[in-house]
């Protein structure tokens, strides 16, 4: 079923059809509530927080609009909050996001493992409205018109706001491979 078919049926009250649309999203917006949070187990409260949004709110999304851009709105949007709320940072757990693939070996493996982990260690210590941004771009692949939508900002803020986080994570992965 087409995505718009699936939010038209939630909207009218089809369980399934809501059903399908968290199956479609829960990875996605797990990711980002994860890179924003740091914490599995927040990460998981806040994905079913989001859907549960979702589900109530879904008569004020504008369907001429994508879909995933309001639904990414939602879960910025509340991962934000949750973060304002919880100061100071928990930190990372010891999660994996890769899945391995059959032709990587164990060496392979640890490598991508500490690679994952040194780049989630320089995004953990970027500010909320930067990571935002970059977990949107780099992680979501949503577009600069995509990302002003799903924050509210001009476009300059979100390249601004972009460029200033790749310098922040550089600088980060500068720091971490010199003390290692």
């Amino acid at each position: 079923m087409e995505e718009m078919t699936l939010v038209r049926a939630t909207i009218k009250g089809d369980q399934q059809a809501f059903q399908r649309l968290v199956e479609l999203y829960q990875g996605p917006i797990y990711n980002m509530a994860y890179r924003m949070l740091h914490n599995a187990h927040d990460a998981e409260d806040a994905a079913q927080e989001i859907f549960l949004r979702m589900y109530t709110k879904i008569e004020t999304y504008d369907q001429s609009r994508k879909f995933s851009t309001w639904i990414f709105s939602v879960a910025s949007n509340y991962c934000i909050d949750r973060i304002r709320r919880r100061r100071p940072l928990v930190p990372l757990d010891d999660m994996a996001f890769a899945l391995p693939s059959n032709e990587d070996g164990p060496e392979r493996l640890a490598l991508r493992g500490e690679l994952r982990d040194t780049v989630q260690r320089a995004l953990a210590t970027l500010p909320d409205h930067y990571r935002l941004i970059a977990v949107l771009r780099y992680w979501h692949d949503f577009s600069y018109q995509e990302i002003e939508e799903i924050t509210k900002l001009s476009e300059s803020a979100v390249k601004t706001r972009l460029h200033r986080a790749r310098k922040m994570i550089a600088q980060a992965l500068d720091k971490q491979g010199g003390s290692e």
